[in-house]
C-alpha cells in the first residue's frame, strides 16, 4: 500500500504564511529548586494565562526540578526575546503577588536573566520527545511521582 504523505500545516496572516517553533528553557534565579517544587504547577497556570494573552501556542511543556522547558509556537509578528522577556517579567510579578506575605518571594526577580532557545525545525516530534524525557531523571534521583507533563 502507497503511504500517505503527512502536510505540515502553517499559520496564517494577512500577509504571513508562517510556522515557528522555539525549544525555550527558563530557570529561577540561583536554581532555587526548593521554592521552584512550590511553584510550579502555578507557573503553569500563568504561563498558560499568558500565552492567550500575548498569541503564542504552548506546544509542550515539561517542568523538571529547577528549571522549565517549552516548545512554544511563535508568530513572527513577536520577537522570541521579547516573549520570554514578557513570560518571566509577568510570572515573577504574579508570583511574588501572591507569595510575598508567606515570605517565599521577597524580591520580584524570581527568573534568572539567562535563559536557552532554539529553533526548532528540523523535526518537532523529536524536541517533543526531548521535552518530555527531561525529568525522568530528576524522578529517578528524588523520587517525585508528581507527572508535569502536559
Amino acid at each position: 500500500p502507497k503511504e500517505r504523505m503527512t502536510t505540515k500545516t502553517y499559520e496564517k496572516q494577512s500577509h504571513t504564511t508562517w510556522d515557528c517553533n522555539y525549544h525555550i528553557v527558563v530557570v529561577p534565579k540561583h536554581r532555587k529548586s526548593k521554592l521552584f517544587q512550590v511553584v510550579r504547577k502555578e507557573i503553569w497556570e500563568i504561563i498558560q494565562e499568558l500565552s492567550k494573552r500575548y498569541d503564542f501556542e504552548i506546544v509542550k511543556w515539561n517542568v523538571a526540578l529547577d528549571h522549565v522547558h517549552m516548545l512554544l509556537k511563535i508568530a513572527p509578528k513577536y520577537s522570541v526575546s521579547w516573549i520570554v522577556w514578557t513570560l518571566k517579567w509577568k510570572s515573577a510579578i504574579i508570583l511574588h503577588n501572591r507569595h510575598w506575605k508567606k515570605k517565599m518571594l521577597w524580591q520580584k526577580n524570581f527568573w534568572s536573566r539567562w535563559y536557552f532557545v532554539s529553533t526548532a525545525w528540523a523535526d518537532i516530534e523529536v524536541v517533543k520527545k526531548y521535552i518530555e524525557n527531561q525529568n525522568k531523571k530528576d524522578i529517578l534521583e528524588e523520587g517525585n511521582q508528581l507527572d508535569f507533563n502536559w
